[in-house]
């Protein structure tokens, strides 16, 4: 292939409140130039879409399915996702993403010590989430104590009614973060299985948002695997809700 016929091209995907400022869910863009740093396109995504600009300093980047700092390298053919703080976390600036080489802060998987995949369960679903499902999934003989935990829809937040919940992930991402969160939290807690489930799409007050349920030889290791994988889902998933009051009134949580 010769030079002049390389593909020039990136796909931008745009994430909850990203997406409502640029106006746009995804776009196809051909490159300035060769290869822009995480900064550079940042930058040329904010004079795109101005009224995303101001906001662009508490974005998170992804490429291809990754986490990754500022200062890696965009080349052509490559998926950028724009990512607004995540609804249970404070949301770090794009720089203090850890892992250089783009892995989630604190969920770094794939080393020899990781717990075998038969231990985790993982999973985004648009469909009703089953806790009767979940605690199958980590019952076995030598399980004598199983901690649940559920993320239930409620009827308020910080003082004011709620009308329902919309939920949005990038499924992808956000799959592969549970996964990488569950897998560490086992490893932290020999002896335990652990099941993550989390719901997107429209909910009322009183659906289930999140499922998590850890099994173990013992109790105090289940309601502590159980604790630590929850904190760490809704501080580091990419996933994003959207509070409606009973007006019709709406914001993103953790952003605005």
């Amino acid at each position: 292939m010769t030079e002049q016929n390389q593909p020039t091209e990136i796909a931008v995907h745009y994430f909850a409140a990203a997406r409502e400022l640029a106006g746009v869910e995804q776009e196809t863009l051909r490159l300035p130039k060769v290869a822009l740093t995480g900064h550079e396109l940042l930058a040329w995504l904010g004079q795109l879409h101005p009224r995303l600009a101001p906001f662009l300093p508490r974005m998170r980047l992804a490429l291809n399915d990754e986490l990754v700092q500022l200062d890696v390298r965009v080349q052509a053919g490559d998926r950028a996702a724009v990512l607004p703080p995540v609804a249970g976390g404070a949301g770090d600036p794009p720089d203090a993403v850890a892992g250089g080489s783009g892995d989630p802060p604190d969920a770094v998987a794939g080393g020899s010590g990781d717990p075998p995949d038969d231990l985790v369960h993982c999973a985004i679903s648009d469909a009703a989430l089953s806790v009767d499902d979940a605690i199958r999934r980590v019952t076995h003989p030598s399980a004598g104590g199983i901690a649940v935990f559920l993320g239930v829809v409620r009827d308020h937040a910080a003082g004011k009614p709620v009308a329902r919940l919309d939920y949005e992930a990038h499924a992808a991402l956000a799959e592969k973060q549970l996964a990488q969160i569950a897998r560490a939290v086992v490893a932290a807690h020999p002896g335990t299985r652990l099941c993550a489930v989390h719901r997107v799409g429209s909910l009322r007050v009183g659906d289930l948002a999140v499922i998590v349920a850890a099994s173990s030889a013992h109790r105090d290791a289940a309601f502590a695997a159980c604790r630590e994988a929850i904190e760490r889902i809704k501080a580091e998933v990419a996933i994003w809700k959207k509070e409606w009051d009973p007006e019709g009134a709406a914001h993103w949580v953790n952003f605005g």
